[in-house]
């Protein structure tokens, strides 16, 4: 890698590629599947993660991603997170993929816009506990997509699915 801005880019892109690896064998209903109770199903991590990562993005710098459809970003959210039900969502796995494939292209792409003295901008108020600065930002967003990732290994396992990794 040359540059940091590249090496932020190409981690944001393939830690997303190890969690499509991840639910690649997964069907519809295996997405509604819980490790524990409490936990999160892995359609509503997905989904969490396409909102999350707009509104982190946006916060820092509105408008650089583009809006989450409506019906993504009314039925993924922390009240949403204990519903069972698949047609409370009304999504299927391909559309949260897709809309999380989108996503991380825009941040993607956003990133590689970026010089490493914009790293250094402050964060606004309410983001500096966790992302002081747009560089930690940028590292908090890969990090959030594989802690998710993590939680989907779980539900991998009491799917008894293959261990990939």
């Amino acid at each position: 890698m040359s540059d940091v801005i590249e090496l932020l880019a190409t981690g944001a892109a393939r830690n997303l590629d190890l969690l499509k690896m991840t639910v690649a064998d997964f069907s519809e209903a295996d997405l509604f599947v819980r490790p524990v109770p409490g936990a999160n199903h892995a359609a509503w991590q997905i989904g969490h993660l396409i909102v999350a990562e707009t509104n982190l993005v946006n916060a820092f710098r509105p408008d650089t991603l583009p809006p989450v459809p409506p019906a993504i970003a009314e039925r993924f959210t922390k009240s949403t997170a204990s519903i069972d039900d698949p047609a409370k969502f009304g999504v299927t796995k391909q559309q949260l993929l897709d809309a999380l494939v989108g996503v991380r292209a825009n941040t993607v792409k956003w990133i590689k816009s970026l010089s490493p003295k914009d790293l250094d901008q402050p964060a606004p108020e309410r983001l500096r506990n966790f992302a002081p600065d747009l560089g930690q930002l940028i590292m908090m967003l890969s990090s959030h997509v594989i802690m998710h990732l993590g939680q989907v290994q779980v539900i991998r396992r009491k799917l008894g699915k293959p261990v990939l990794f």
